[in-house]
């Protein structure tokens, strides 16, 4: 279970790593769906090999173990989905959220 604190500073733009029973996952949350209902899930996208990869994790999994936040973007970030990072680089990431 993520702990109240965690969940609310789990927002799109947000690096986070994810501590899960067969092993971890970090990268940044793509979308947060739902808020707090019980169907809540939240999007982590990472570069693995030169290959995007994505998870969506229900928020009340039993399978998390912890959430870290790695960290919160420097500027605001205007959208509640950001499904357009897909199609940019890192360097350009980084400059879209200010990174």
């Amino acid at each position: 279970m993520i702990d109240e604190k965690t969940l609310e500073q789990i927002k799109p733009g947000t690096r986070v790593k994810v501590h899960e029973k067969g092993g971890q996952f970090s990268g940044i949350v793509l979308a947060r769906k739902h808020g707090k209902q019980a169907g809540a899930t939240f999007t982590v996208r990472s570069k693995l090999s030169d290959v995007g990869v994505e998870k969506v994790y229900p928020i009340y999994s039993p399978n998390i173990k912890k959430v870290e936040i790695l960290a919160i973007p420097k500027k605001k970030v205007g959208r509640s989905k950001l499904y357009y990072l897909r199609k940019l680089s890192d360097k350009g990431i980084r400059q879209k959220l200010g990174a």
